[in-house]
C-alpha cells in the first residue's frame, strides 16, 4: 500500500509558481538550421474510451495525429480535418508569432466535415499543445487536447521521453459526459492519463528520463506530487528554464499549462512511487512510477543536468520605456463589457491595448473576481515579475492562474507584428471562457 501525502490546498496550487526562486535568465543560442518542409495532418473524430475502471466505455471526441519527427527549425504544412457533428476551432499553445494559426483573427471554426491549411514555422522546441476547447463551451461533450512534440537540434541527455497528457471530465448518472462551461451540478469529478483512468512508467535505476506533464483539463489549476525523487523542472509553457528542484517534488501547472522535467531514477530495482494528484480536494492516485528488475543503467546517478537550449527568447527586458497597462480578471463592472465571448469575438473591435514591434510590455493583471482566474496570452511568452518590479522569474509561460484579489504582473517583448488573442476564465468548471485582443504594430 502507497500512503497518501495530505491534500493541498487551492491557494497552496496557486502559490506554486510564486515559490520558485532560481538562477540568472538563460542566454540566446545560436542561429536555427535553415527551414525543411514537413506534412502534419490534425484530425477530430468521435472514438470510444475508457474513463473509469470496469466502467463501460463512452463516446468522446479525440483527436489524432499524422506527423514525421518534428524538430525546431522545420516549417510545416498543418491540415486540421474535422470529421465530429459540430464546429471545431484549433488553437497552438506553445507556438510564439504563428499569425497564420491565430484563431478567430486568422482560423475559423471549421464545419462538419470541413479542413482547414496553413503554414507553420516551428520558430521553438518543446512542448506544444493543439485542443478544440476555445469555441466548445456547452458542446455535447468536452472537447480535447493533444501533444505536439517539436524536438530540440541538439536532444537533451536522456534515457526516455514520456508524455503524461492530465484531462478532467465529469460523468452524469446516466453514463454519459457532461459539457464543460454550464453547471452541471455534482456530477463526479474523472481523471485520465493519456487517455486512460491510470498509468505505469518503466523506469531503470541510475536513469535519467524526461517527463512532459501537461494540464489538457478543461479549467482546474492542479498540482503533481511525485514522492522520494530528484524532480529536476527543465521547461514551462515550451520554453527552457534555469533547471531547479521541484519543491517537494510538487508540480503546479495552470489549464493548458506544460511542464517539462527531469527524474533520476535514485531507487532500487522493483521500486514503485506514487504521482498523487490534488486539485484542491482529496488527493487522486493518477500513475506509477516502476522500477524494472534489470541492473542501473550506470553506476551513480547523473549530476545535475544543464539547462536545455535556448529558443532564442531575449536575455532582458527592459522595463524603463515599457508600455504599461492594467487589464481587469473576473470584474463585474464596466470594464467586463470589454471581454467577449469567443462566438461574440469580433476581429475588427478595438483591441485592449496596441504597441509598436520591439518595445516591451508590462501587463498588471488584476482578478477582481471570488475564485482564481487563467490567463493565456497567445502570440509571445512572457515573464512573471518580482512583487517591486525590480526582475523577473527566470522562467517563461504563456499561462498563469491568479488567484482572487490579487494582481500579478508579467512583462514580454513584443515581436511578432499582428493582432493576438488574450484568454482569460475562471477555474471553475461552469464558467464561459472570455477573449480579448492586442495589436503589435
Amino acid at each position: 500500500m502507497i500512503d497518501q501525502p495530505p491534500a493541498l490546498s487551492r491557494r497552496t496550487l496557486l502559490a506554486g509558481f510564486g515559490a520558485a526562486t532560481i538562477a540568472p535568465a538563460l542566454p540566446i543560442r545560436g542561429a536555427v538550421a535553415a527551414p525543411s518542409r514537413k506534412a502534419l495532418l490534425l484530425r477530430a473524430a468521435m472514438d470510444t474510451a475508457e474513463l473509469k475502471p470496469g466502467a463501460a466505455a463512452v463516446n468522446r471526441p479525440t483527436l489524432s495525429l499524422d506527423a514525421p519527427a518534428l524538430t525546431r527549425g522545420d516549417e510545416v504544412a498543418v491540415q486540421f480535418e474535422n470529421q465530429l457533428d459540430q464546429p471545431a476551432l484549433l488553437t497552438l499553445r506553445g507556438l510564439d508569432g504563428a499569425s497564420a494559426a491565430e484563431p478567430l483573427v486568422k482560423t475559423r471554426p471549421v464545419a462538419p466535415g470541413g479542413s482547414d491549411r496553413f503554414l507553420l514555422p516551428l520558430r521553438s522546441a518543446g512542448t506544444l499543445l493543439a485542443d478544440l476547447r476555445l469555441t466548445a463551451d456547452a458542446a455535447p461533450a468536452p472537447m480535447p487536447a493533444l501533444p505536439l512534440i517539436v524536438r530540440e537540434s541538439e536532444p537533451p541527455q536522456a534515457d526516455g521521453d514520456q508524455v503524461v497528457l492530465i484531462e478532467d471530465f465529469r460523468l452524469g448518472e446516466d453514463g454519459r459526459l457532461r459539457p464543460s462551461g454550464i453547471d452541471v451540478g455534482a456530477t463526479p469529478w474523472l481523471y485520465t492519463v493519456n487517455g486512460k483512468p491510470s498509468a505505469e512508467f518503466a523506469l531503470r535505476a541510475n536513469g535519467r528520463f524526461r517527463f512532459r506533464f501537461i494540464n489538457a483539463c478543461q479549467r482546474n489549476v492542479i498540482a503533481l506530487r511525485i514522492e522520494d525523487h530528484n524532480v529536476w523542472v527543465m521547461a514551462l509553457d515550451s520554453q527552457p528554464a534555469e533547471p531547479f528542484l521541484a519543491r517537494g517534488g510538487a508540480l503546479v501547472i495552470a489549464p493548458g499549462g506544460r511542464v517539462d522535467v527531469l527524474i533520476d531514477a535514485a531507487r532500487p530495482p522493483g521500486s514503485r512511487t506514487a504521482i498523487t494528484l490534488h486539485d484542491g480536494g482529496k488527493p487522486v492516485p493518477l500513475a506509477r512510477l516502476v522500477y524494472v528488475d534489470e541492473p542501473p543503467l550506470r553506476p551513480a546517478p547523473l549530476p545535475q543536468p544543464a539547462p536545455f537550449p535556448a529558443n532564442g527568447l531575449p536575455a532582458q527586458l527592459p522595463l524603463g520605456g515599457a508600455l504599461r497597462t492594467a487589464l481587469l480578471l473576473g470584474a463585474l463592472v464596466n470594464a467586463q463589457l470589454d471581454w467577449f465571448a469567443p462566438d461574440k469575438f469580433n476581429p475588427a473591435a478595438g483591441p485592449a491595448f496596441q504597441v509598436k514591434r520591439g518595445r516591451t510590455v508590462v501587463l498588471a493583471l488584476t482578478n477582481q473576481a471570488t475564485m482564481p482566474m487563467v490567463f493565456h496570452l497567445h502570440g509571445h511568452h512572457f515573464r512573471l515579475l518580482d512583487r517591486l518590479d525590480d526582475g523577473w522569474k527566470p522562467f517563461w509561460l504563456d499561462t498563469l492562474a491568479i488567484d482572487a484579489g490579487q494582481t500579478q504582473r508579467i512583462a514580454f517583448a513584443a515581436e511578432h507584428p499582428g493582432l493576438w488573442l488574450i484568454e482569460a476564465y475562471a477555474a471553475k468548471w461552469s464558467e464561459p471562457r472570455l477573449v480579448r485582443s492586442y495589436l503589435v504594430s
